[in-house]
C-alpha cells in the first residue's frame, strides 16, 4: 500500500510469538564441499552469501532456493568471514580465511580484484559500515585490528587497534561489528572474558596528532608511549568472570568471545562468549560488576520480612562501590509491596510449584516472566535467586547475587535476600565480604543469628578464610582478582588494567545452548525490535530466547555436528544457519496445516542441562564424546559441574516466599 505506517507495522510485527513457535525448515541449500563457516545478506534481503572451508563463495538467491554464483575466491585455507560492501550494488564481496588474507572480489565477473596479506595469522571477522564507503575492517588471531581503503589511489590497509599493545603476544583477534546507527564505534571480541567498544574518530583524531606532533617520530595507532586517549575505549564484562578465569585456566576452560552484534538501535550489544553464556549489555543505561560490596551496619523493628509488608522498616545501607548504587544509612522509609494481580500471583505460585518440586529450570522461567510485568516487586527477585542458586548453572550465583541486591533494594528488609546475598558472595570467592555480609545480617535479624543455615555458612566462610591452599589476598577483594585474572600480569599494560576495572557489567544472560568446541560460533538478534536472541550450540541445535524475559521459547536441529552461522533476514521472519554440514538451511514459519516438524527439541530443559554439563565436562570427555564415546560422568549427575552441592540453607534459605 505504501503507506507510512507500513514499514513501521512490518517491523513490529514481522517476527512474533506465534510465528517463533511455528519456525522450522523450510529449504536446504546445496552446493559447499565442506564446512559452511559464514552467511551474509546483502542489505535488500534478496541474496545469500555463503563461504566455506572449500574456499569457495556462493551467492544465493535464497527466496528461490537458487545458486546464482559460485567462485573460487582464490584462498588456500577455510573462508571465516564474508561480507559484501556497501554502496557497491552487491557487486564488490570481501572474503577472510585461514590463510591470513583477505581478498576482494568483483561479482560481476568472478575475479578477485585485490588481496591483502597484511595480517601474521588466521583472519575471523570481517565488517563494514555504510557511512565509510570503500572502507572495511577485519579481526585476526595475530591480535590486531586492520583498516582497508579501496579508493583507486590508496589501496591499503593499516593497524586501526593492537591488542597485542595492551594484552601481551598470545592475544587473538576473533570478531568485530560496527555500530549500525552510529558507525564510529567499533566492538571488538578477542581472547578472554573482556569485550572491547573503541570510537574509531577518536582514534583517527588521536594519530593526526601524533603525525602534527614534533616529536612523534614513527608511531602506530596503538603506540607504547602513546596509547589510546581517554575515552576512546569501553569495557564489557560478565561480571563474575574476571573471578572464575584462575578456575577456568586450571581446567583448560577458555574463555574467548566468539561473536559480537549490535541491536538494530544500536543500543544494545549481544556477545556469544565462548566456554560460558551469551550475554546483553546495555550501552545507555551502563552499569559497574556487583563485586566490590561494603554492608554498613543497620537496625531494623523487624517488621518487614522476605518481601511481606510493613510500614517501619529501616535501609540496610549496603554501599556498592564499583555500581554506584547506595541505600542510605538510618531511617529510610519502606514502600510497601504492592499485592501482584490476580494473574502474577498465579505465575509466581506455579513457580513455587516447580520450585517445591526441584524444577529449576522451570522456576526461574515463571519468576523472570512475572519479573518482566511487575519489575518493583522484592518478593520475586528473592524468589528467583533461590532458584539460581538451586540450579547452579555458570553465572548462576552471580545472577542471585544481582536479584538479592534488588530486593534489599525494593525492601531493605528482606531477610531471606540478605541471606542469599553472603552465600553468593561466599561461593563467587568473595570469602572475606561474605563474612561481613554475615555479620550485618547476623546484627539485622539477631533472632536468625544461631539458625542452622547461619552456623553452617559461618562455618564454611571461616574454614575458606584460614585454609592453607586459599590465597587469602587475591580473595580479600575484587579489585585484585580482576586485574590478575589473566594470570600473565606482567604482558598485561597498565592502561589495559585500568580499562578493565572500569569495564560495564551485563543487563541479560541467556542460557540452555554450549559454546566449547568452535570459536566462530555466532548469536543474533531476531526481528528489527530485536525482540529474540538466536544462538548456535556444539549439540547440533540452536536457540531462541526472548529478549526481556531471557526464557528460552524454542529449540531447532540446525546441524548434525554444530550450528556456528544464523543470520536474520533484515524483514522478514527468515533466518539462514550453517555449521559443520555442506549445506545452508533456511527456516521460516510453517504452515498450521503442518502438523510434523521433525526438527523441532521438545525437551528444551533436558538439552539445556546436557549442555550445561558438557561445558564443565574435562576437554578430553568432550573429545571423546564427539568421536562417539559415551563418558558416564558426562552424562549422569547434575548440571553445574564445578560448584559443591550446599546442605546448609535451612529455613533461611531453602523454600521460596
Amino acid at each position: 500500500l505504501q503507506e507510512r505506517g507500513a514499514l513501521g507495522f512490518e517491523r513490529h510485527y514481522h517476527v512474533t510469538d506465534p510465528f517463533i513457535r511455528r519456525l522450522g525448515l523450510e529449504a536446504e541449500l546445496q552446493g559447499h564441499s565442506g564446512c559452511v563457516n559464514c552467511l551474509e545478506w546483502n542489505e535488500k534481503g534478496d541474496l545469500l552469501a555463503s563461504g566455506s572451508d572449500d574456499q569457495h563463495t556462493i551467492v544465493w538467491d535464497p527466496l528461490h532456493h537458487k545458486k546464482l554464483l559460485s567462485m573460487h575466491t582464490g584462498h588456500t585455507a577455510n573462508i571465516f568471514s564474508v561480507k559484501f560492501l556497501p554502496h557497491s550494488g552487491d557487486r564488490i564481496l570481501i572474503t577472510g580465511a585461514a590463510d591470513s588474507k583477505v581478498h576482494v572480489h568483483d561479482l560481476t565477473v568472478k575475479e578477485t580484484v585485490h588481496m591483502f596479506g597484511d595480517h601474521t595469522n588466521r583472519v575471523k571477522r570481517i565488517a563494514t559500515a555504510p557511512m565509510w564507503p570503500n572502507t572495511f575492517w577485519s579481526a585476526a588471531e595475530d591480535g590486531l585490528i586492520r583498516q582497508y581503503d579501496l579508493r583507486e589511489n590508496s589501496k591499503r590497509s593499516e593497524v586501526l587497534i593492537d591488542l597485542t599493545e595492551y594484552c601481551g603476544q598470545l592475544v587473538e583477534a576473533k570478531c568485530l561489528t560496527v555500530n549500525p546507527q552510529d558507525n564510529n564505534y567499533l566492538a571488538v571480541g578477542a581472547s578472554g572474558p573482556f569485550v572491547r567498544l573503541y570510537d574509531i574518530r577518536m582514534i583517527h583524531n588521536h594519530r593526526k596528532s601524533m603525525k602534527q606532533s614534533p616529536s612523534a617520530g614513527v608511531h602506530t595507532f596503538c603506540d607504547r608511549q602513546k596509547p589510546l586517549p581517554d575515552g576512546a575505549a569501553q569495557y564489557y564484562v560478565a561480571g563474575h568472570l574476571p573471578v572464575k578465569l584462575p578456575d577456568y585456566n586450571n581446567r583448560l576452560r577458555v574463555l574467548v568471545a566468539t561473536y559480537v552484534t549490535f541491536s538494530p538501535d544500536g543500543t544494545e550489544l549481544l556477545v556469544n562468549m565462548g566456554g560460558e553464556q551469551v550475554y546483553l549489555f546495555d550501552l545507555t543505561y551502563k552499569q559497574r560488576p556487583y563485586t566490590f560490596l561494603l554492608p554498613k551496619k543497620c537496625h531494623t523493628s523487624g517488621e518487614v520480612q522476605n518481601g511481606k509488608t510493613s510500614t517501619n522498616g529501616v535501609s540496610n545501607g549496603i554501599h556498592l562501590h564499583s555500581n554506584g548504587f547506595r541505600l542510605a544509612e538510618g531511617r529510610a522509609h519502606v514502600s510497601p509491596q504492592v499485592e501482584l494481580p490476580p494473574y502474577l500471583e498465579r505465575i509466581k505460585q506455579q513457580a513455587n510449584e516447580a520450585f517445591a518440586c526441584q524444577l529449576w529450570t522451570q522456576a526461574i522461567q515463571l519468576y523472570s516472566k512475572a519479573v518482566q510485568k511487575a519489575p518493583n516487586n522484592a518478593m520475586l527477585y528473592g524468589n528467583r535467586a533461590a532458584a539460581y542458586m538451586k540450579r547452579k548453572w555458570d553465572g548462576d550465583h552471580y545472577d542471585a547475587l544481582r536479584d538479592c541486591l534488588k530486593a534489599i533494594s525494593l525492601n531493605p528488609c528482606h531477610l531471606k535476600a540478605h541471606f542469599r546475598l553472603a552465600r553468593c558472595l561466599f561461593e563467587l570467592k568473595y570469602v572475606a565480604e561474605a563474612l561481613e555480609c554475615l555479620d550485618d545480617f547476623k546484627g539485622k535479624f539477631p533472632e536468625q543469628a544461631h539458625s542452622s543455615a547461619c552456623d553452617a555458612l559461618d562455618r564454611d566462610i571461616n574454614a575458606a578464610l584460614y585454609s592453607k591452599s586459599d590465597n587469602a589476598e587475591d580473595k580479600k577483594g575484587g579489585g585484585p582478582i580482576r586485574l590478575r585474572a589473566t594470570g600473565r600480569k606482567d604482558s598485561i599494560s597498565e592502561d589495559e588494567m585500568v580499562l578493565r576495572e572500569r569495564s560495564y557489567d551485563y543487563k541479560f544472560r541467556y542460557c540452555g545452548h554450549c559454546n566449547t568446541t568452535t570459536d566462530i560460533k555466532e548469536a543474533n538478534f531476531f526481528g528489527s525490535n530485536a525482540q529474540y536472541i538466536v544462538s548456535g550450540s556444539d549439540d547440533g541445535s540452536f536457540f531462541i530466547w526472548e529478549k526481556e524475559t531471557t526464557n528460552l521459547v524454542r529449540v531447532l536441529q540446525g546441524d548434525e555436528s554444530i550450528v556456528n552461522c544464523l543470520q536474520p533476514h533484515p524483514s522478514y521472519c527468515f533466518l539462514a544457519t550453517s555449521g559443520i554440514d555442506p549445506v545452508v538451511r533456511l527456516w521460516n514459519p510453517r504452515p498450521e496445516s503442518e502438523t510434523l516438524n521433525g526438527r523441532v527439541v521438545v525437551d528444551m530443559e533436558g538439552a539445556s542441562q546436557a549442555n550445561q554439563r558438557r561445558m564443565n565436562a574435562d576437554p578430553l570427555e568432550v573429545m571423546l564424546l564427539n568421536m562417539g564415546y559415551r563418558i558416564t560422568g558426562l552424562t549422569s549427575g547434575g548440571a553445574g559441574g564445578s560448584d559443591d552441592e550446599d546442605s546448609s540453607e535451612g529455613q533461611v534459605q531453602c523454600r521460596p516466599s
